[in-house]
């Protein structure tokens, strides 16, 4: 069956958890016991409805603050798909979170609080959203029962987020907008006779039909060697192979291909998984392959097709969100992870800290601040195999960890 991967974001208090409970609910997929749960601590509350934020707000400060914190996944079938939804923090201190959480996503989606409309963590949300080049982004126009359903308020809300989206880069986006009532059920599962000007699907249902394609759009295709594999066996005493997961694009047998950083070649012979031997091996597949020629190659190398090299350097222009408490500044130095490959960095310039509701940027600002996103430049100590985000999701991003903590600080996307 397929699984689409699905992240939640916006504002604190718009909803999230509470509408994730509620599709577990309408698609029976809350246990007994936790159902149980939820009745017992909402009348302990003193609801006379069913809180179903209670089913994925895991931690006891959660619980006690009526708030998500830490990132929660959720899984949920129907019988034509699997979700696994990523139930993202809404506070600003907490965006980092909604990164993370965001990072692996197939879809989004982006609730906004239909009496509050669109405040400064739905940019922020928005903009990550774009960032991270996710391509369907569903904008949930929640709590639409506290409106009175007001077709107005929707249509206010739809044309604010439209403005954004069109002074977006990012310009292969899907956007769809749903009012609903996480609460109440309203076009969530159903659809709802409150909104009888609204023609479009329910929420379960749009997401059943989005495709689950991989993450890392096509692109060229890039295999970074994780392990080389040399069982000597008596069956297999001349065995080499090269393990590894591809990205961007797919391998045949038979393709000329260049090992970097090294720059030779060799055509590939055979493509391995566990005991089966295939022709090609698409992106996103995990494999192991071999080459015609015994040519050198080493953990942290990477096999990619002759004319379709990517850059190999030692400086590299980025942007990055901040997610360290202590600020990026000018001269800093980190471990930078790229890949299986790693490598010391030196921040040489802090170029600007970008508006994140697409009004601008902060020219020649002296710091970086926790959650915040600015574009920057980096000097590294040895060269690296990189592309764009842009063109290369998978071999275009990259974290920065601190090396007397060993915390991840930031996460960065290539611009080259």
């Amino acid at each position: 069956m397929n699984v689409l991967k699905i992240a939640t974001a916006g504002s604190v208090d718009d909803g999230k958890s509470t509408l994730i409970g509620r599709l577990l609910y309408d698609t029976k997929s809350l246990t007994d016991d936790k159902l149980e749960a939820i009745e017992e601590k909402s009348k302990q509350r003193g609801f006379d409805y069913l809180d179903f934020s209670l089913a994925t707000d895991g931690l006891v400060a959660e619980r006690e603050q009526g708030i998500t914190i830490d990132v929660a996944h959720i899984y949920f079938s129907t019988p034509s798909k699997s979700f696994i939804i990523a139930d993202t923090p809404g506070h600003i201190e907490y965006t980092r979170n909604m990164v993370t959480g965001a990072s692996t996503a197939q879809a989004s989606i982006v609730l906004i609080d239909a009496r509050n409309g669109v405040v400064e963590q739905t940019y922020r949300h928005f903009f990550i959203n774009n960032l991270l080049r996710i391509k369907n982004v569903v904008i949930a126009i929640n709590k639409m029962d506290l409106v009175n359903f007001s077709q107005e308020k929707f249509n206010n809300i739809k044309g604010e987020i439209e403005f954004l989206a069109s002074k977006s880069e990012y310009k292969n986006q899907n956007l769809t907008f749903i009012p609903l009532s996480a609460l109440e059920g309203d076009n969530v599962v159903s659809s709802s006779d409150k909104t009888p000007w609204y023609t479009g699907k329910t929420l379960l249902d749009h997401l059943e039909g989005l495709e689950t394609e991989d993450i890392n759009e096509e692109s060229q295709a890039r295999f970074p060697v994780q392990s080389v594999i040399r069982p000597k066996t008596e069956e297999y005493h001349d065995f080499r192979g090269y393990a590894g997961k591809i990205y961007g694009g797919n391998f045949e047998v038979g393709d000329e291909i260049r090992v970097l950083p090294s720059q030779t070649t060799s055509t590939i012979k055979s493509i391995h998984f566990f005991n089966e031997t295939y022709v090609e091996a698409k992106r996103g597949s995990a494999v192991t392959m071999t080459l015609a020629d015994n040519v050198n190659v080493s953990r942290g190398d990477m096999l990619v097709k002759v004319n379709e090299e990517p850059t190999i350097t030692k400086q590299l222009d980025a942007t990055i969100c901040w997610m360290d408490s202590a600020p990026l500044e000018v001269s800093q130095k980190y471990y930078i992870k790229h890949g299986v490959n790693d490598a010391q960095a030196k921040i040489t310039q802090l170029s600007s800290i970008i508006k994140t509701d697409f009004s601008g940027k902060i020219n020649n600002p002296s710091k970086l601040a926790l959650n915040q996103i600015g574009d920057i430049q980096l000097k590294l100590s040895k060269p690296l195999l990189v592309d764009s985000f842009n063109q290369n999701k998978s071999n275009g991003a990259f974290i920065l960890i601190n090396p007397k903590t060993n915390n991840t600080v930031g996460v960065g996307f290539i611009r080259q």
